[in-house]
C-alpha cells in the first residue's frame, strides 16, 4: 500500500511540472522555428527587401521608357538628329555627304 501511496505522489508531483515543461518547449520551439517564428519573420523581411528593389528598377525602368517616349514627341524631335541617326544605324550615307575613312584603331572620339 505505501509502495503504491509513493508512485501516486511521485506521479502527481513529476507529471504537471512535465506537462508545463512540454508546453512551454513546445511553444518556445515555434516561437523561433515556427512558420510564424523569428527566422520566418527574417525570410520575410529578406522577400520584401527583394520586392523593394525590384519595385525601384521596374520605376526606374518606367522612368527612362517616359524620357524616351517624350524625347519622340512632335516638338522635342530635331529632324537632323533623326536623320543622322537612321543613317547610322542603316549604315548608309547621302550622296552630299563627305565620309572620311579612318583606320579601325583611331578612336572617333
Amino acid at each position: 500500500m505505501q509502495i503504491g501511496r509513493f508512485i501516486r505522489r511521485t506521479v502527481r508531483a513529476v507529471v504537471p511540472p512535465l506537462v508545463f515543461l512540454g508546453i512551454a518547449g513546445y511553444f518556445g520551439w515555434n516561437a523561433t522555428q515556427g512558420d510564424h517564428g523569428i527566422q520566418a519573420y527574417r525570410q520575410q523581411l529578406g522577400l520584401l527587401e527583394q520586392a523593394k528593389q525590384s519595385k525601384q528598377d521596374a520605376i526606374a525602368e518606367q522612368a527612362a521608357w517616359h524620357r524616351r517616349v517624350n524625347g519622340l514627341r512632335e516638338q522635342s524631335l530635331d529632324t537632323d538628329i533623326l536623320d543622322e541617326r537612321a543613317r547610322a544605324m542603316l549604315n548608309m550615307a547621302d550622296r552630299n555627304d563627305i565620309v572620311v575613312p579612318y583606320d579601325r584603331r583611331d578612336p572617333l572620339f
